[in-house]
């Protein structure tokens, strides 16, 4: 591969900063193919920015690949004519090729790109960086379909943009939302060790790039970003979809026997896990192995008088009621009436999950072996309640017991209940339910009775009966997460 550039003198050289020291240096590659009418106008317009609002050192890179009109003189004429603006030359075509020409031999601290037609917003560069020059994350991306984007563009770009990231995250597990926006920036020696493992050299190179920093532990960030749709654009839809499909079963294949090489960050490997689970999962697994005892002995008595579809269904309601009733008690340490119903209702979820999977386990036990015994039968089961385990605790400790959520409805409770009592009249107030902490009721008492005397005092009262409330709550939180 030949590639030149212009002149040395059109290179940012090493910025000082005021004590003498090197400070931070941003490059930018702009990848360009036959943009000669676009090129000096973003160019300009990109380097006026930076120039005004960008408060670090900063490099603009446009890299020609291989283009046949008079992109390569306009981008000589740039770099001769800004000083943060040089230009590279490549003899072959591919966005993931210029990017790995300029990356993998970039002297800044941080590397980043962007297409040539601004169709993002340059007020989301300086929240794109920012992150990498801190070094709180190690790649930031642009993505469209954040919650905060503002994004124009017609219902065709949108339905493929929104089903390829589908796509990417149904099939690869991919955790970023936007793979495909023009808009991302890495950390300049994590980019350089990553880019050995990444193989493609065109427009799959940006997702294949995240994929396999995501799958090394590296931490992504992501800002929401306004987007306009570039009606000029030159991308060969159909083509792209093409190519982005081969190279998503590339990675996966890749990712199925470990061919990669990436290292793993020390943050990764000294990871532990979140307080409170190691408790978690040692009780939720004690409880798990005595319901899945009980669920196979309630199911052998069933199967003796019952279909067993329905012998299957009775067994696991049965264990599914009491292992939410043990997990609420011993795993996350939740006692009291109060929710009780509702938990068990929640975790009613995994149990209709369960329920489908061991269904389908039992269908295609019969379809494989027709007339199968019911140790057969039962082997299925525990393979189908295995998986149904796992999303079991996932979905109670994440959803049904999660301590923030659990004191957030205790303490709508209680401020709920303590108002209705500091309201009304003392003759007419009810009794202090007994899901209510014993130690505030003397204080509600006490609030109720001065209410009917003066209305300013039984505002202070009120507002006192809250602080009360909401410190007994944060308690409360506080000894939910220790457990």
């Amino acid at each position: 591969m030949n590639h030149s550039s212009s002149p040395a003198a059109h290179a940012a050289p090493p910025v000082a900063g005021r004590d003498g020291t090197r400070t931070e240096l941003v490059e930018v590659v702009v990848p360009v193919y036959n943009e000669e009418l676009v090129l000096a106008r973003s160019v300009r317009t990109l380097h006026g920015y930076l120039r005004e609002h960008f408060p670090y050192p900063f490099r603009i890179t446009i890299a020609d690949n291989a283009s046949v009109d008079a992109t390569w003189q306009v981008a000589s004429g740039l770099a001769a004519e800004l000083p943060e603006v040089r230009a590279v030359h490549l003899d072959q075509k591919g966005r993931g090729r210029a990017l790995r020409t300029v990356w993998g031999s970039s002297d800044a601290d941080v590397v980043a790109y962007m297409d040539v037609d601004l169709s993002t917003g340059l007020d989301a560069f300086l929240p794109l960086v920012a992150p990498l020059l801190s070094g709180h994350s190690d790649l930031a991306i642009g993505s469209r379909l954040h919650r905060g984007s503002a994004v124009v563009r017609g219902p065709k770009r949108e339905f493929i943009s929104r089903t390829y990231n589908l796509l990417l995250r149904a099939t690869l597990a991919a955790k970023f939302s936007d793979a495909q926006c023009g808009f991302k920036a890495a950390r300049t020696e994590v980019v350089q060790a990553l880019l050995a493992d990444v193989e493609d050299q065109t427009w799959f190179f940006d997702t294949e790039l995240l994929l396999l920093a995501e799958r090394s532990g590296l931490r992504i960030h992501e800002v929401p970003v306004d987007w306009i749709d570039d009606p000029d654009s030159r991308v060969d839809i159909v083509r792209t979809v093409k190519d982005d499909l081969k190279g998503m079963w590339r990675v996966g294949k890749k990712a199925a026997f470990g061919a990669t090489r990436m290292p793993v960050p020390p943050r990764v490997l000294q990871a532990q896990l979140p307080t409170g689970m190691r408790w978690q999962l040692s009780s939720f697994a004690v409880i798990g192995v005595l319901s899945t005892l009980a669920y196979l002995g309630l199911y052998l008595l069933a199967r003796q008088a019952a279909p067993a579809v329905l012998a299957n269904a009775f067994a696991l309601l049965t264990t599914a009621v009491a292992n939410t009733a043990a997990n609420r008690r011993f795993t996350f340490g939740v006692t009291g009436p109060r929710d009780a119903l509702r938990h068990q209702v929640e975790g009613g979820i995994a149990f209709v999950i369960g329920l489908v999977l061991s269904t389908v386990a039992l269908a295609v036990s019969h379809a494989v072996a027709p007339g199968a015994s019911h140790a057969a039968e039962l082997g299925w089961l525990v393979a189908a309640n295995a998986l149904a385990t796992v999303v079991r605790f996932v979905l109670l400790r994440a959803w049904v017991f999660n301590p923030h959520r659990t004191a957030r409805n205790a303490r709508e409770a209680d401020l709920s209940e303590l108002s209705s009592l500091s309201t009304c009249s003392a003759s007419s107030c009810p009794a202090p339910s007994s899901s209510m902490p014993s130690s505030s009721a003397p204080t509600s008492v006490h609030a109720s009775s001065v209410a009917s005397s003066s209305p300013s005092s039984s505002s202070r009262a009120a507002d006192g009966v809250a602080r009360h409330a909401g410190q007994h709550s944060d308690h409360r939180t506080d000894q939910e997460a220790r457990r």
